[in-house]
């Protein structure tokens, strides 16, 4: 077992929302990871995850990437422009070329690296046509870049499975226990780690609901979702304005 620290950079998907303990903090697919490792490392094992939900690609670059290089972790997860997508400024190309300056610095010192091709979460979210082109254009440049500085390539986007609504909360934006649950044995697996069983399992698809029942349903997520969320863009706020970081420097998983 070649890896004795992990630390997880990132923003919601990292941090671990929808998939919460008992209570009521999240856990999420790192947590899971960082489980496993440590069972297999021992209890010299130690993890950090600095993600903290809301955070666009600067912010995590300038806030989390800092701290991450300054722990000198065996293992580092990198997974940020998720938010950046849905913002009207979004500039495909002046991202993928601070992605590629970033993933070199966290390349430079040594560590593992984990990358994301994010999952098409928009399969059932409104504004499909302008979005999805670009999570395809953020996860060629995550490819590409992968490739260049030799980073481990986890790609959800591949992943049919994460079509089925079962894997995603009901938000519709963030992962479910079950999503998280297969992404963390992804991320194992691409380690060349064994992972549990029931964490790939795919949970069935919900029965089609009529049409009526649907339209319902997305007015319902409109309104518990969709609308504070576009409060909070119109009033420069964001999700993780009062949130910091759930385990913010290295230590045993038992802290």
């Amino acid at each position: 077992m070649r890896w004795r620290s992990f630390v997880a950079v990132g923003d919601s998907f990292t941090e671990g929302m929808d998939d919460a303990y008992p209570d009521g903090g999240y856990r999420g697919w790192a947590d899971l990871v960082a489980t496993r490792l440590a069972a297999e490392a021992g209890p010299d094992f130690r993890y950090a995850n600095l993600a903290v939900r809301g955070r666009l690609f600067p912010h995590v670059v300038a806030e989390q990437v800092p701290a991450a290089l300054e722990m000198k972790p065996d293992l580092i997860s990198f997974a940020a422009g998720g938010n950046d997508v849905l913002r009207r400024t979004f500039d495909p190309g002046a991202l993928a070329e601070r992605f590629d300056d970033v993933v070199g610095r966290l390349r430079s010192g040594g560590a593992d690296l984990v990358l994301f091709r994010f999952a098409d979460v928009m399969a059932r979210l409104p504004g499909q046509r302008l979005v999805a082109p670009r999570v395809q254009l953020l996860n060629r440049a995550v490819g590409d870049t992968a490739q260049r500085h030799g980073a481990i390539l986890v790609d959800l986007y591949a992943d049919d499975t994460f079509l089925n609504p079962m894997l995603w909360s009901t938000d519709r934006l963030h992962l479910s226990a079950a999503g998280h649950r297969r992404v963390a044995g992804q991320v194992l697996t691409a380690l060349g780690v064994g992972c549990e069983e029931d964490w790939l399992l795919v949970p069935p698809r919900p029965t089609p609901t009529p049409w009526l029942a649907a339209r319902a349903a997305d007015l319902r997520w409109a309104g518990r979702h969709l609308a504070p969320w576009v409060k909070r863009r119109l009033t420069g706020r964001s999700s993780g304005d009062t949130v910091t970081a759930k385990r913010p420097r290295l230590g045993p998983m038992a802290d």
